[in-house]
C-alpha cells in the first residue's frame, strides 16, 4: 500500500513506524514513543489545518512583548526532546566507544536512526515532510538532544537531515521536486554529504579555494575539500565552489570521474568518518547547481555553524551531567570532592557557560524562524560556543583528574570532539 501524500499521513506513517520497532521495548524506551506518536498525529493535523486556512502574510510576525523572554518549548518539541534524550543516553553513548575505536558507525544504529524519521524534519511540507517555516530551532534542539549522547555519532546521524535541510532551503522549486521525496521514502535516501572545509592555512569558508568553471552544459570542479562527514560512504556530495558569479553549491556524484576520496582520520569526530576529497575537472550538469531565487551563501554557513553549536551544547550538558555526579560520589579526605570550592566552582562555571550558549543559540535560531536578519547573532553564538565547548571538555578531563585522561570515561573523547566545533566549517545545516 502506497504510503500516504499527506502532511498528516506522512507523520503518522514514520512515527507509526518508530513504535512499531522492537527496539524501543529493549531500551525502555516505549512510553516517550507512543507520546510522540500522539504528539505526532496532532502536529500533522495542526500543519494540514494551517495550510488550509488564512494564507499569511509575507511579513514576518513580529515577537509579541508578553511573551518575549518565554523560552518554554511546544508540548511536540518538548516530547521530541525527551525521546531523543532517553535515545542518545541508552543507544548512542554505549554505542560510541566502540564506533570511536572502528572510526565509522555501526550499521544496526544508522537503522534505528533511519526509524526515528530524522531527516522528514528538513523536508518542506509539498514533498510530504514535517519541515515548516518555523522549524529552525527544532532542527537545533534535535542536535543538541542527540549530543548528549555522543557528538560524533549525533554528527554522523545528522547528515542525511543536514542535506536535506540545504536541498530544501537553497534548491529552487524543481530541484526540491527532484531530490527531497527521497528522503521520507521508507527506505534511506542515498546519503548526501556536504563538503565545505578545505586543507589551506587561514581557510575562509566565504572564499573557497574550490573553483567551478562553466563550460557550456557543465562545471568544472577543481579544488579539495577536507574533513568531510561520512565522505567516504556518501552518494552524493554538496559541495562549495567559487563561481564566476560568487560561492555557490553544487550536487556533485560521488563517483564521477576526476572525485577521489581517501579516509582523513582526525583527533576528534572519529565516528563522524571523515575524508578528503579531491576534484579535478570533475563535471557537473548545469542543472545541479542549486539555484534558489534567495540563494544567500552567507546564511548557508550561519545555519552550518549554528549546527554545530547545538551539538556543542548537547555535549557540554553531557560533560556537566557526568562531573557533576563524579564530584558529588569521588570522596577524598573523607568528603566528596565538590566539597571543595575549587571543584565546585568550576563545575559552576560549566552551568553558567553552557546556558549562555543554549540561550545565544536558541536566540540565533528564533530570529531564523521569524525571517529576521540573524547573520550577527549567529555569528556571537559560533564564536562564544567554539571557546566554551573547548574549555568545557577540557574543564571535564581536569575535574577527573587521572581518570580523566583515561578512555575508561567519555569524558576524554568529548573534550577531543568538542575541539572541533571551533574548526568545523558545513558538514551540518540546520
Amino acid at each position: 500500500m502506497p504510503m500516504p501524500s499527506t502532511v498528516q499521513g506522512r507523520a503518522l506513517a514514520v512515527l507509526n513506524r518508530v513504535a512499531q520497532a522492537d527496539w524501543p521495548d529493549r531500551l525502555k524506551l516505549r512510553q516517550p514513543l507512543e507520546k510522540l506518536v500522539y504528539a505526532g498525529s496532532r502536529a500533522g493535523f495542526r500543519l494540514a489545518a494551517e495550510r488550509g486556512g488564512k494564507q499569511q502574510s509575507a511579513t514576518p510576525r513580529l515577537s509579541d512583548p508578553a511573551t518575549l523572554f518565554d523560552l518554554s518549548l511546544t508540548d511536540e518539541q518538548q516530547m521530541l526532546v525527551d525521546m531523543l534524550g532517553g535515545f542518545a543516553r541508552e543507544v548512542l553513548r554505549p554505542a560510541a566507544e566502540g564506533a570511536d575505536a572502528r572510526g565509522s558507525v555501526p550499521a544496526e544504529l544508522l537503522n534505528q536512526a533511519h526509524e526515528l524519521g530524522l531527516s522528514h524534519y528538513g523536508v518542506g511540507e509539498e514533498q510530504g515532510g514535517l519541515a515548516g517555516g518555523r522549524t529552525t530551532l527544532t532542527n537545533a534542539l534535535i542536535a543538541e538532544a542527540l549530543g548528549q549522547g555522543d557528538l560524533s555519532l549525533a554528527a554522523a546521524l545528522l547528515v542525511p537531515l543536514s542535506a536535506a535541510n540545504c536541498l530544501r532551503r537553497w534548491g529552487s522549486a524543481e530541484q526540491r521536486a527532484r531530490w527531497l521525496p527521497a528522503f521520507v521514502e521508507a527506505e534511506p535516501a542515498p546519503l548526501t554529504a556536504i563538503a565545505v572545509n578545505e586543507p589551506v592555512a587561514l581557510f575562509d569558508p566565504l572564499k573557497p579555494a574550490t573553483r567551478a568553471r562553466r563550460k557550456g552544459k557543465h562545471y568544472l570542479l577543481s579544488g579539495e575539500k577536507c574533513l568531510v562527514l561520512r565522505g567516504l560512504e556518501a552518494s552524493r556530495l554538496i559541495v562549495a565552489a567559487q563561481a564566476e558569479d560568487g560561492p555557490a553549491l553544487f550536487l556533485v556524484d560521488a563517483a564521477a570521474k576526476g572525485v577521489s576520496r581517501h579516509a582523513e582520520p582526525a583527533m576528534g569526530l572519529r565516528a563522524g568518518g571523515t575524508a578528503r576529497i579531491r576534484f579535478k575537472a570533475a563535471r557537473v550538469p548545469v542543472e545541479q547547481r542549486l539555484a534558489s531565487e534567495d540563494f544567500d551563501y552567507q546564511s548557508f554557513l550561519d545555519y552550518a555553524a549554528l549546527a554545530w553549536c547545538g551539538l556543542a551544547v548537547g555535549t557540554g550538558q553531557a560533560a556537566l551531567d557526568y562531573v557533576t555526579g563524579y564530584c558529588n560520589e569521588r570522596v577524598a579526605f573523607g568528603e566528596p570532592i565538590s566539597h571543595r570550592q575549587g571543584v565546585a566552582f568550576m563545575v559552576a562555571d560549566i552551568a553558567v557557560e553552557l546556558d549562555a550558549m543554549r540561550l545565544m543559540v536558541w536566540r540565533a535560531c528564533a530570529r531564523a524562524e521569524a525571517g529576521l536578519p540573524f547573520h550577527r547573532e549567529a555569528y556571537l553564538a559560533r564564536l562564544l560556543c567554539a571557546e566554551k565547548a573547548m574549555k568545557i571538555g577540557s574543564d571535564a578531563v581536569q575535574l577527573l583528574g587521572g581518570h580523566g585522561f583515561t578512555q575508561e570515561h567519555p569524558v576524554e573523547r568529548w573534550y577531543r570532539d568538542l575541539r572541533g566545533v571551533a574548526i568545523m566549517a558545513g558538514g551540518l545545516h540546520l
